[in-house]
Protein backbone atom coordinates (compact mmCIF):
# COMPACT_ATOMS: atom_id res chain seq x y z
CA UNK A 1 0.00 0.00 0.00
CA UNK A 2 3.27 2.08 -0.54
CA UNK A 3 2.59 3.11 -3.22
CA UNK A 4 -1.35 4.19 -3.19
CA UNK A 5 -2.75 6.81 -1.79
CA UNK A 6 -6.51 6.93 -2.83
CA UNK A 7 -8.70 4.32 -2.22
CA UNK A 8 -12.08 4.15 -4.04
CA UNK A 9 -11.21 7.84 -5.39
CA UNK A 10 -12.53 9.10 -2.18
CA UNK A 11 -10.23 7.94 0.69
CA UNK A 12 -7.31 9.82 0.99
CA UNK A 13 -4.37 7.80 3.06
CA UNK A 14 -2.54 10.05 5.34
CA UNK A 15 0.06 8.26 7.49
CA UNK A 16 0.16 4.69 9.20
CA UNK A 17 -1.64 4.10 12.67
CA UNK A 18 -0.46 0.75 13.31
CA UNK A 19 0.51 -2.50 11.84
CA UNK A 20 -0.06 -6.59 12.96
CA UNK A 21 -0.17 -10.10 11.30
CA UNK A 22 -3.73 -9.37 9.60
CA UNK A 23 -3.84 -5.78 8.18
CA UNK A 24 -2.47 -2.44 8.55
CA UNK A 25 -4.50 0.40 10.14
CA UNK A 26 -4.03 4.08 7.99
CA UNK A 27 -5.32 7.50 9.20
CA UNK A 28 -7.07 8.65 5.97
CA UNK A 29 -9.61 11.52 4.88
CA UNK A 30 -12.64 10.91 3.52
CA UNK A 31 -12.74 13.30 0.55
CA UNK A 32 -16.33 13.00 0.44
CA UNK A 33 -17.94 14.00 3.64
CA UNK A 34 -14.25 15.93 4.23
CA UNK A 35 -13.95 14.07 7.81
CA UNK A 36 -11.06 12.10 9.42
CA UNK A 37 -11.35 8.58 8.62
CA UNK A 38 -9.34 5.02 9.78
CA UNK A 39 -8.93 2.12 7.12
CA UNK A 40 -8.19 -1.08 8.35
CA UNK A 41 -6.61 -2.76 4.47
CA UNK A 42 -6.21 -6.64 4.74
CA UNK A 43 -3.42 -8.79 3.95
CA UNK A 44 -3.12 -9.78 0.01
CA UNK A 45 -3.28 -12.86 0.68
CA UNK A 46 -6.74 -13.26 2.70
CA UNK A 47 -8.26 -10.20 -0.04
CA UNK A 48 -7.55 -12.78 -2.76
CA UNK A 49 -9.39 -15.49 -1.36
CA UNK A 50 -12.97 -15.06 -3.34
CA UNK A 51 -14.62 -16.78 -0.03
CA UNK A 52 -13.22 -15.00 2.58
CA UNK A 53 -14.08 -11.78 0.53
CA UNK A 54 -17.90 -12.84 0.71
CA UNK A 55 -17.32 -13.68 4.22
CA UNK A 56 -15.72 -10.68 4.95
CA UNK A 57 -18.29 -8.54 3.08
CA UNK A 58 -21.06 -10.27 5.01
CA UNK A 59 -19.87 -9.75 8.77
CA UNK A 60 -18.84 -6.19 7.70
CA UNK A 61 -22.63 -5.36 7.15
CA UNK A 62 -23.31 -6.69 10.19
CA UNK A 63 -20.55 -4.64 12.12
CA UNK A 64 -21.78 -1.74 9.97
CA UNK A 65 -25.22 -2.15 11.85
CA UNK A 66 -24.16 -1.50 15.24
CA UNK A 67 -24.61 1.78 16.61
CA UNK A 68 -23.53 2.25 20.04
CA UNK A 69 -20.96 4.84 21.94
CA UNK A 70 -18.44 2.16 23.04
CA UNK A 71 -17.94 0.71 19.58
CA UNK A 72 -15.99 1.87 16.84
CA UNK A 73 -18.73 2.69 13.93
CA UNK A 74 -17.73 1.00 10.46
CA UNK A 75 -18.71 3.37 7.76
CA UNK A 76 -18.04 1.38 4.69
CA UNK A 77 -16.00 -1.58 3.16
CA UNK A 78 -14.98 -2.11 -0.24
CA UNK A 79 -12.09 -4.10 -2.82
CA UNK A 80 -9.56 -1.90 -4.22
CA UNK A 81 -6.04 -2.12 -5.39
CA UNK A 82 -6.36 -5.27 -4.72
CA UNK A 83 -6.90 -4.89 -1.12
CA UNK A 84 -10.24 -5.51 1.03
CA UNK A 85 -10.97 -2.37 3.21
CA UNK A 86 -13.23 -1.59 5.74
CA UNK A 87 -13.71 2.15 6.78
CA UNK A 88 -13.99 3.08 10.22
CA UNK A 89 -14.67 5.87 12.96
CA UNK A 90 -11.14 7.76 13.70
CA UNK A 91 -10.98 7.16 17.33
CA UNK A 92 -7.83 9.44 18.85
CA UNK A 93 -6.02 7.97 22.29
CA UNK A 94 -3.92 4.45 22.39
CA UNK A 95 -4.91 1.35 22.78
CA UNK A 96 -5.09 -0.75 26.24
CA UNK A 97 -2.27 -2.43 25.12
CA UNK A 98 -0.28 0.62 24.84
CA UNK A 99 -1.34 1.61 28.17
CA UNK A 100 -0.71 -1.41 29.76
CA UNK A 101 2.66 -1.51 28.78
CA UNK A 102 3.24 2.26 29.55
CA UNK A 103 0.96 2.10 33.23
CA UNK A 104 2.24 -1.23 34.35
CA UNK A 105 -1.09 -2.04 35.76
CA UNK A 106 -4.61 0.51 36.77
CA UNK A 107 -6.34 1.37 39.45
CA UNK A 108 -9.38 -0.54 40.70
CA UNK A 109 -12.00 2.47 40.27
CA UNK A 110 -10.06 2.67 36.52
CA UNK A 111 -10.42 -0.54 35.60
CA UNK A 112 -13.84 -0.83 36.79
CA UNK A 113 -14.97 2.25 34.99
CA UNK A 114 -12.98 0.99 31.38
CA UNK A 115 -14.35 -2.29 31.99
CA UNK A 116 -18.08 -1.19 31.95
CA UNK A 117 -17.88 0.67 29.42
CA UNK A 118 -15.90 -2.40 26.97
CA UNK A 119 -19.30 -4.20 28.58
CA UNK A 120 -21.73 -1.83 27.08
CA UNK A 121 -20.24 -2.21 23.82
CA UNK A 122 -19.87 -6.05 23.91
CA UNK A 123 -23.06 -6.65 25.55
CA UNK A 124 -25.05 -4.12 22.86
CA UNK A 125 -23.55 -6.72 20.04
CA UNK A 126 -24.77 -9.63 22.04
CA UNK A 127 -28.03 -8.82 21.95
CA UNK A 128 -27.59 -7.71 18.59
CA UNK A 129 -26.67 -11.68 17.95
CA UNK A 130 -22.53 -11.03 17.53
CA UNK A 131 -20.04 -12.43 19.25
CA UNK A 132 -16.57 -10.78 18.77
CA UNK A 133 -14.69 -13.65 19.39
CA UNK A 134 -11.49 -12.61 19.49
CA UNK A 135 -11.48 -9.70 22.47
CA UNK A 136 -7.86 -8.36 23.19
CA UNK A 137 -6.42 -5.02 24.78
CA UNK A 138 -5.45 -4.23 20.88
CA UNK A 139 -8.89 -3.53 20.15
CA UNK A 140 -9.89 -1.78 23.04
CA UNK A 141 -9.16 1.74 21.91
CA UNK A 142 -9.55 4.82 24.70
CA UNK A 143 -10.20 8.39 24.06
CA UNK A 144 -7.98 11.44 26.17
CA UNK A 145 -11.58 11.43 27.51
CA UNK A 146 -10.93 7.84 28.85
CA UNK A 147 -14.13 6.85 26.29
CA UNK A 148 -13.10 3.13 25.54
CA UNK A 149 -14.22 1.57 22.24
CA UNK A 150 -14.50 -1.57 20.91
CA UNK A 151 -13.40 -2.34 17.42
CA UNK A 152 -12.90 -6.05 14.95
CA UNK A 153 -16.40 -7.15 15.58
CA UNK A 154 -16.43 -9.79 12.60
CA UNK A 155 -13.02 -10.44 11.16
CA UNK A 156 -12.27 -13.22 13.48
CA UNK A 157 -15.89 -14.81 11.93
CA UNK A 158 -14.41 -13.76 8.50
CA UNK A 159 -11.40 -15.24 9.00
CA UNK A 160 -12.91 -19.01 9.51
CA UNK A 161 -13.59 -19.07 6.29
CA UNK A 162 -9.99 -19.53 5.46
CA UNK A 163 -6.46 -20.72 6.47
CA UNK A 164 -7.83 -23.59 8.90
CA UNK A 165 -4.16 -23.88 10.06
CA UNK A 166 -4.61 -20.41 11.92
CA UNK A 167 -8.15 -20.98 13.75
CA UNK A 168 -6.28 -22.01 16.67
CA UNK A 169 -4.05 -18.45 16.95
CA UNK A 170 -6.40 -16.05 15.07
CA UNK A 171 -9.87 -17.40 14.11
CA UNK A 172 -10.97 -18.48 17.26
CA UNK A 173 -8.82 -15.57 19.48
CA UNK A 174 -5.60 -14.82 20.66
CA UNK A 175 -4.24 -17.13 22.80
CA UNK A 176 -3.50 -15.29 25.96
CA UNK A 177 -7.26 -14.06 26.04
CA UNK A 178 -9.52 -16.71 24.55
CA UNK A 179 -11.24 -18.84 26.46
CA UNK A 180 -11.29 -22.42 27.41
CA UNK A 181 -13.36 -23.79 24.99
CA UNK A 182 -12.12 -21.59 22.23
CA UNK A 183 -8.18 -23.01 23.18
CA UNK A 184 -10.02 -26.85 23.03
CA UNK A 185 -10.88 -25.51 19.06
CA UNK A 186 -14.64 -24.72 20.10
CA UNK A 187 -16.92 -22.38 18.81
CA UNK A 188 -16.97 -19.19 20.81
CA UNK A 189 -20.24 -17.58 22.45
CA UNK A 190 -21.24 -14.58 24.18
CA UNK A 191 -20.02 -16.61 27.57
CA UNK A 192 -16.60 -16.52 25.66
CA UNK A 193 -16.05 -13.27 25.35
CA UNK A 194 -16.71 -12.75 29.24
CA UNK A 195 -14.07 -14.87 30.07
CA UNK A 196 -11.46 -12.53 27.44
CA UNK A 197 -13.10 -9.55 29.40
CA UNK A 198 -12.03 -10.76 32.40
CA UNK A 199 -8.57 -12.17 31.29
CA UNK A 200 -7.75 -8.16 30.25
CA UNK A 201 -9.43 -6.89 33.45
CA UNK A 202 -6.86 -9.19 35.36
CA UNK A 203 -4.04 -7.74 33.26
CA UNK A 204 -5.32 -4.36 34.25
CA UNK A 205 -5.50 -4.66 38.01
CA UNK A 206 -2.48 -6.49 38.43
CA UNK A 207 -0.27 -5.77 35.77
CA UNK A 208 0.17 -9.45 34.55
CA UNK A 209 -1.83 -11.94 33.08
CA UNK A 210 -3.48 -14.95 34.71
CA UNK A 211 -2.02 -17.69 32.23
CA UNK A 212 1.86 -17.29 30.28
CA UNK A 213 3.62 -20.01 28.85
CA UNK A 214 6.66 -20.32 26.20
CA UNK A 215 4.40 -21.79 23.73
CA UNK A 216 0.26 -21.39 22.66
CA UNK A 217 0.05 -25.02 23.36
CA UNK A 218 1.01 -24.84 26.78
CA UNK A 219 -1.54 -21.75 27.03
CA UNK A 220 -3.81 -23.43 25.80
CA UNK A 221 -4.07 -26.11 28.17
CA UNK A 222 -3.91 -23.91 30.67
CA UNK A 223 -6.85 -21.99 29.67
CA UNK A 224 -8.41 -25.13 30.00
CA UNK A 225 -6.86 -26.53 32.98
CA UNK A 226 -5.50 -24.27 35.71
CA UNK A 227 -7.20 -22.23 37.86
CA UNK A 228 -6.21 -17.97 37.84
CA UNK A 229 -3.88 -17.17 40.20
CA UNK A 230 -5.46 -15.08 43.22
CA UNK A 231 -4.96 -11.43 41.99
CA UNK A 232 -5.27 -10.70 45.50
CA UNK A 233 -2.37 -11.71 46.01
CA UNK A 234 -0.54 -10.05 43.49
CA UNK A 235 -2.18 -6.55 44.33
CA UNK A 236 -3.75 -6.51 47.75
CA UNK A 237 -5.83 -3.31 46.77
CA UNK A 238 -8.54 -5.72 44.70
CA UNK A 239 -11.54 -5.86 46.65
CA UNK A 240 -12.62 -9.40 47.98
CA UNK A 241 -15.85 -9.07 46.08
CA UNK A 242 -13.67 -7.75 42.80
CA UNK A 243 -11.87 -10.92 43.06
CA UNK A 244 -14.97 -12.84 43.39
CA UNK A 245 -16.25 -11.50 40.08
CA UNK A 246 -12.78 -11.86 38.44
CA UNK A 247 -12.84 -16.03 39.48
CA UNK A 248 -16.67 -16.47 38.22
CA UNK A 249 -15.79 -14.86 34.53
CA UNK A 250 -12.85 -17.04 33.93
CA UNK A 251 -14.57 -20.04 35.37
CA UNK A 252 -13.52 -23.08 32.65
CA UNK A 253 -17.22 -24.14 32.33
CA UNK A 254 -18.92 -21.04 29.87
CA UNK A 255 -22.62 -22.12 32.05
CA UNK A 256 -20.45 -20.85 34.94
CA UNK A 257 -19.82 -17.27 34.28
CA UNK A 258 -21.93 -14.51 33.36
CA UNK A 259 -23.64 -15.41 30.11
CA UNK A 260 -23.47 -12.03 28.34
CA UNK A 261 -21.24 -9.21 28.92
CA UNK A 262 -24.31 -6.91 29.83
CA UNK A 263 -24.80 -9.48 33.23
CA UNK A 264 -21.02 -8.89 33.90
CA UNK A 265 -21.28 -4.76 33.06
CA UNK A 266 -24.50 -4.57 35.40
CA UNK A 267 -22.05 -5.93 38.25
CA UNK A 268 -19.32 -3.79 37.52
CA UNK A 269 -21.46 -0.69 37.43
CA UNK A 270 -22.65 -1.70 40.63
CA UNK A 271 -19.47 -2.10 42.47
CA UNK A 272 -18.48 0.78 40.85
CA UNK A 273 -21.53 2.92 42.59
CA UNK A 274 -20.92 1.45 46.08
CA UNK A 275 -17.12 2.55 46.10
CA UNK A 276 -16.32 5.73 47.74
CA UNK A 277 -14.76 7.13 44.89
CA UNK A 278 -11.67 9.90 45.12
CA UNK A 279 -12.32 10.80 41.32
CA UNK A 280 -15.31 11.12 38.91
CA UNK A 281 -15.69 8.17 37.03
CA UNK A 282 -16.52 8.70 33.30
CA UNK A 283 -19.93 8.06 32.26
CA UNK A 284 -20.90 4.84 31.42
CA UNK A 285 -23.21 4.90 28.35
CA UNK A 286 -25.01 1.31 28.25
CA UNK A 287 -29.08 1.65 28.63
CA UNK A 288 -28.98 -1.37 31.39
CA UNK A 289 -26.55 0.54 32.99
CA UNK A 290 -28.66 3.98 33.45
CA UNK A 291 -31.37 1.93 34.62
CA UNK A 292 -29.69 0.02 37.02
CA UNK A 293 -28.09 2.93 38.60
CA UNK A 294 -31.24 4.65 38.84
CA UNK A 295 -32.81 1.79 40.89
CA UNK A 296 -29.65 0.69 42.65
CA UNK A 297 -29.03 2.39 45.93
CA UNK A 298 -25.65 2.80 47.40
CA UNK A 299 -24.69 0.46 50.43
CA UNK A 300 -21.43 0.14 52.41
CA UNK A 301 -20.64 -3.25 52.20
CA UNK A 302 -21.21 -4.29 48.66
CA UNK A 303 -22.35 -8.00 48.01
CA UNK A 304 -21.15 -8.17 44.42
CA UNK A 305 -20.97 -11.83 44.66
CA UNK A 306 -24.82 -11.61 45.94
CA UNK A 307 -25.70 -9.25 42.93
CA UNK A 308 -24.01 -11.25 40.34
CA UNK A 309 -25.87 -14.45 42.12
CA UNK A 310 -29.35 -12.89 41.57
CA UNK A 311 -28.73 -10.95 38.06
CA UNK A 312 -27.68 -14.19 37.35
CA UNK A 313 -31.69 -16.16 38.48
CA UNK A 314 -33.84 -13.25 37.52
CA UNK A 315 -32.34 -13.72 33.94
CA UNK A 316 -31.94 -17.30 33.60
CA UNK A 317 -34.67 -18.46 30.80
CA UNK A 318 -34.40 -22.17 31.82
CA UNK A 319 -35.02 -21.53 36.24
CA UNK A 320 -38.13 -23.64 37.12
CA UNK A 321 -40.76 -21.89 38.10
CA UNK A 322 -42.10 -24.30 41.16
CA UNK A 323 -44.88 -21.83 41.95
CA UNK A 324 -46.14 -21.74 38.46
CA UNK A 325 -46.21 -25.36 38.67
CA UNK A 326 -48.22 -25.73 41.33
CA UNK A 327 -50.77 -23.38 40.71
CA UNK A 328 -51.34 -25.40 37.33
CA UNK A 329 -51.46 -28.46 39.02
CA UNK A 330 -54.53 -26.86 41.60
CA UNK A 331 -56.07 -25.65 38.24
CA UNK A 332 -56.05 -28.90 36.27
CA UNK A 333 -57.45 -30.45 39.61
CA UNK A 334 -60.03 -28.73 40.27
CA UNK A 335 -60.68 -28.49 36.73
CA UNK A 336 -61.07 -31.97 36.42
CA UNK A 337 -62.73 -32.70 39.39
CA UNK A 338 -66.12 -30.61 37.49
CA UNK A 339 -66.32 -33.04 34.83
CA UNK A 340 -68.35 -35.60 37.44
CA UNK A 341 -70.67 -32.82 38.70
CA UNK A 342 -71.34 -31.63 34.64
CA UNK A 343 -71.85 -35.46 34.12
CA UNK A 344 -74.65 -35.69 36.88
CA UNK A 345 -76.13 -32.51 35.72
CA UNK A 346 -76.55 -33.47 32.23
CA UNK A 347 -78.16 -36.76 33.19
CA UNK A 348 -80.56 -35.46 35.94
CA UNK A 349 -82.00 -33.08 32.84
CA UNK A 350 -81.54 -35.89 30.10
CA UNK A 351 -82.12 -39.53 32.12
CA UNK A 352 -81.04 -41.74 29.49
CA UNK A 353 -83.96 -44.00 27.97
CA UNK A 354 -84.55 -47.14 29.10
Amino acid sequence: MADIALLKDRYQIEETLGKGGMAIVYRARDLTLERTIAIKVLRQDYSADQSFREHFRQEAKAAANLSHPNIVTVHDFGFDAERLFIIMEYVPGEDLKQMLEENGQFGVEETISLMSQACAGVGYAHRAGLVHCDIKPQNLLITPEKRLKVLDFGIARALASIHPEEKAEVVWGSPHYFSPEQAAGKAPSPASDVYSLGVIMYEMLTGQLPFTAPSSTELARMHREEPPPSPRQINPEIPVDLEQVLFKVLSKEPAARYRTADQFGRVLTTLLQSRPSSVEAPAITSASAQVDSSSTQPYETPAVSTIASALSQKEDPLEIDWITILLALLALVAVGGLIPLFIWVYFSYYPPIP
